[in-house]
């Protein structure tokens, strides 16, 4: 399924033994490559059961913080984390991935590592409180789309002591609706009429998704054609159902000899790989 993956949690120590970097997050990799035959093929990596962080570093006033993970035949992935006096935010992510890898990579044209590097979209937070991101969010950049989910990190820890106060990014804030203050209408004395307890109102049921239709183009020929209608079943706190709009989604992939691959990506960012 699309949200399944090993989480990595990173807690970088400093001279002192105390924590000075933590972050505990999810991701995936879908990664588009070159085959010896000259056609592309998708594949998606995973963080294996085993990560290890050398060479991340804590980073002070005048260096930047690092947090970097090692995982498979030869992956890595870093972040670094700048600071002014009242805030940090993430700087660059590299993600460096090996060819060489074969049960990711079968018949991959180019051997060895290959590495990219993005700007982090992140917001500054205020130092002592931590990053937190539930929703899904992800970076594209040649051939490679990384992909994160409910993330938590802190840089630059004061003290040793994660902070008890979270910085949320957007997609977790909710948009409410305006609060309408109480009228006289609505606040007056109750009477003494022994009253029966309001019936419990059932949740309301996600409504079934409309249908869309998706299609892929090698060259002017048509190579794939879905007709579906989606629904996502998110198990977080509790179960959350969404459902894809066809009218805001788009498609993207790639067509092989023998395998096809369909990604979709909505107005909310939601990004779906088949």
């Amino acid at each position: 399924g699309f949200f399944q993956s090993y989480a990595v949690e990173v807690d970088v120590k400093d001279a002192s033994n105390a924590t000075c970097l933590y972050a505990k997050w999810m991701m995936r990799f879908l990664i588009k490559y070159e085959t010896n035959s000259s056609d592309y093929k998708n594949t998606t990596l995973n963080l294996s059961s085993s990560v290890t962080h050398n060479g991340s570093i804590c980073g002070n006033d005048t260096q930047a913080a690092l947090l970097a993970v090692q995982f498979g035949e030869g992956h890595s992935w870093s972040i670094n984390f700048t600071k002014t006096n009242e805030t940090y935010q993430g700087d660059f992510i590299t993600f460096t991935y090996n060819t060489n890898d074969t049960a990711v990579f079968p018949d991959a044209k180019r051997k060895g590592p290959i590495t990219i590097v993005v700007k982090d979209t992140m917001r500054p937070v205020q130092l002592n409180n931590v990053f937190v991101c539930h929703n899904t969010d992800f970076f594209e950049a040649e051939n490679v789309t990384q992909i994160f989910w409910n993330v938590t990190v802190q840089a630059f820890v004061q003290n040793g002591t994660i902070g008890k106060k979270e910085s949320r990014c957007r997609a977790d804030t909710p948009t409410s609706a305006p609060t309408v203050p109480p009228t006289i209408a609505n606040v007056t004395t109750a009477s003494t009429t022994t009253l029966s307890p309001a019936p419990t109102t059932a949740p309301k049921p996600v409504e079934n998704p409309d249908t869309g239709n998706y299609s892929l183009k090698s060259g002017n020929k048509t190579c794939l054609l879905a007709t579906v209608g989606l629904q996502l079943n998110v198990s977080q706190d509790k179960p959350l159902l969404i459902n894809i709009n066809p009218k805001t989604t788009s498609a993207d992939g790639a067509c092989g000899n023998t395998t096809a691959t369909l990604k979709l990506n909505d107005g909310n960012s939601t990004l779906i790989g088949f």
